[in-house]
């Protein structure tokens, strides 16, 4: 049984094409999909609204041209957090210090642990909820934290559920998993013997990169990642445990909220050694492809721009010795492939499915003879059993999320897993998006394909007529892929510098500004802490005429960190959400290990958010609302 064999399984609607469906014109899609756009909506009523901008005023409207004009005072303290009372005001004041200390930060698990000993679980826990858990964990299960998502959502701030315990292992622990679950019994077989090894490595019948196979210094994945979850692969037990608790989180966001969000990684959900093989046999696919552009010229142009002629590639693919004459102009004969007499990416995508039903094996081409050769000798029952449940839980949980109102936003993961988990949520995409954005991706801006990503994506969703969803993160894993880079022996690919990153989010996320102003199927979530990438945001949407009120611009920030952006833009009207992670005391704490790991940068780096808490806690003792409770 084959990969393309699996995917339909699960996937019911493309049963013949999974991993590429064929693909009509960009312009007839445009043209038959394009929406009207919504009229300007008018501001919530609980905004105040001047002719002239003054200090205290939370939004300014400025007639343009029949156009009104948004912007958000992000200074204004006392909109900022008119959700909070004073206590928790200094709350955050503390637990912002205590972040920039190294030595705490540095040995927050052995003070947390000597913690327990002297104050005993109870008054450690009841400790916790006073500072770091109460700062950015919503409550310990779905019934605690209703009284927070309620309160939130009373000042316009909505939720993304995510339930943020994680095992708590050694790092000889995550090395084992990681390497038993990574590594092919395929491959263990032909590690056995060095000598072997190295014959068969000599004989080129061991196709894989090093980028794409586990590696035991960096099987511990925790190592250098500050911000996001990290799950190991136990058994298929505990996968249905993880999807059990996804669709907890997808019926929670269901009852706390209208829209709400719910986030999931497919690292839970089944073996990694699976979207190690996709992604390799993705990339190398498409490294196949610029080289025949390459062949034809067409190198360094625009990756949607590399058109290849249809004869001059058929030519080259028989000369390379991939495929029979009339197997390969088989592969062109589909609805429209190839019609227009040229050949690009999309289209070549869609050439995958074809080319991996040679046999039961991932095909790749070998890029030195161009002949089509297995990733791997042989795949055992189990493994694609293993491959097949995965599919099935991804399709398990789309669905609830659909029936529950649910948007279901898949995080991105390292490069190495990316490709394949990008594929896998396009397809979810081209099953659940065909009347609205149910399922995002996430798009990680400090890599350098970034911007390529985005803009295939959005013009396989325009060819085909599904709704567009993405998320824009900066990213969570930089310092773990450059180490493992370098010591591997591979491209980095991060980008060089911040600013680099800075100018990559603002490319894509203009690209997908622009594509909502043209035809209204795509939406975004500008998920950032970034006060400048938030105005750059109203700017653009500004000059495109996007009202908030349209649902297709999102911003999300973290629970617990930068209400100076998330209140401001809720009360505005603006769909705003915190990433909501909730959990027990004990079992969250690798989550809250993290946060203050991260707020050390954050904090360090910018002085800005204490001093706004600062500000508003003066301003309330000076008028008398040092007592203040907020009302809703």
């Amino acid at each position: 049984m084959s990969y393309c064999k699996v995917l339909p399984a699960v996937a019911r609607v493309r049963p013949a094409r999974v991993f590429g469906a064929r693909l009509r014109s960009s312009a007839a899609a445009s043209t038959q999909h394009k929406e009207q756009k919504s009229e300007e909506a008018p501001l919530a009523p609980s905004c105040t609204v001047l002719e002239k901008p003054c200090e205290v005023d939370l939004i300014r409207r400025k007639a343009h041209t029949e156009r009104l004009r948004i912007s958000i005072d992000f200074d204004n303290t006392q909109e900022a957090y008119k959700s909070k009372d004073t206590l928790e005001l200094l709350r955050s004041l503390l637990v912002f210090k205590l972040c920039t200390f190294d030595f705490l930060v540095d040995k927050n698990k052995e003070l947390t642990d000597l913690s327990r000993k002297v104050f005993g679980q109870q008054l450690f826990e009841k400790l916790m909820k006073m500072t770091f858990y109460g700062q950015f964990v919503a409550g310990e299960d779905q019934n605690a934290i209703k009284p927070l998502i309620e309160k939130n959502q009373a000042f316009g701030v909505g939720s993304v559920l995510d339930y943020s315990v994680e095992e708590d292992l050694t790092q000889e622990e995550a090395e084992k998993k990681e390497m038993d679950s990574c590594v092919s019994e395929a491959e263990k077989e032909s590690h056995v013997d060095t000598s072997a090894r190295l014959l068969q490595d000599n004989e080129c019948m061991d196709h894989r990169e090093k980028k794409y196979k586990a590696h035991r210094q960096f099987g511990d994945r925790r190592g250098g990642v500050i911000s996001a979850r990290t799950y190991f692969y136990a058994d298929e037990a505990k996968c249905d445990h993880h999807m059990e608790t996804f669709i907890n989180c997808i019926k929670a966001s269901a009852g706390s909220s209208v829209d709400g969000f719910s986030a999931i990684k497919m690292t839970a959900l089944g073996r990694p050694q699976f979207l190690l093989q996709f992604s390799e046999v993705l990339v190398k696919w498409r490294r196949f492809f610029n080289l025949l552009a390459s062949h034809q010229g067409k190198e360094g142009m625009a990756i949607l721009e590399q058109k290849l002629e249809l004869e001059q590639l058929q030519d080259s693919l028989i000369k390379l010795g991939v495929g029979a004459k009339s197997d390969i102009e088989n592969w062109f004969t589909g609805e429209k492939l190839g019609s227009s007499g040229t050949i690009d990416l999309l289209d070549w995508n869609s050439l995958i499915n074809d080319t991996t039903k040679i046999s039961n094996l991932l095909v790749v081409p070998n890029m030195e003879s161009g002949h089509l050769e297995p990733l791997l000798s042989k795949f055992t029952d189990e493994e694609e059993k293993q491959m097949k449940r995965m599919l099935q839980r991804m399709d398990v949980l789309a669905k609830h999320a659909v029936e529950n109102g649910v948007r279901l936003m898949v995080d991105a993961e390292q490069t190495y897993f990316q490709p394949a988990i990008s594929r896998l949520t396009l397809e979810m995409q081209r099953i659940f998006n065909r009347e609205k954005p149910n399922i995002f991706n996430t798009y990680q801006c400090y890599l350098r394909e970034a911007y390529d990503n985005v803009s295939v994506d959005v013009e396989l969703s325009r060819r085909e007529g599904w709704y567009f969803g993405a998320k824009l993160v900066r990213g969570a894993y930089m310092y773990q892929e450059r180490s493992r880079a370098a010591e591997i022996g591979y491209e980095d690919p991060i980008n060089p510098d911040y600013e680099a990153t800075n100018r990559m989010y603002h490319k894509c996320l203009e690209y997908i500004l622009e594509e909502i102003n043209h035809n209204r199927m795509a939406n975004v979530m500008v998920a950032s802490h970034n006060e400048d990438t938030v105005k750059f945001t109203l700017e653009k949407m500004n000059e495109m005429s996007l009202s908030p009120t349209e649902n297709k611009v999102y911003f999300g920030q973290l629970l617990g960190m930068c209400d100076q952006i998330s209140f401001p833009l809720g009360q505005a009207g603006f769909p705003v959400y915190k990433y909501v992670p909730y959990g027990p005391v004990n079992e969250v704490i690798p989550y809250l290990s993290r946060r203050a790991q991260e707020n050390r940068g954050f904090m360090k780096g910018s002085q800005r958010e204490r001093s706004l808490l600062w500000k508003e806690l003066k301003r309330r003792l000076f008028s008398g609302q040092l007592l203040y409770k907020p009302v809703y």
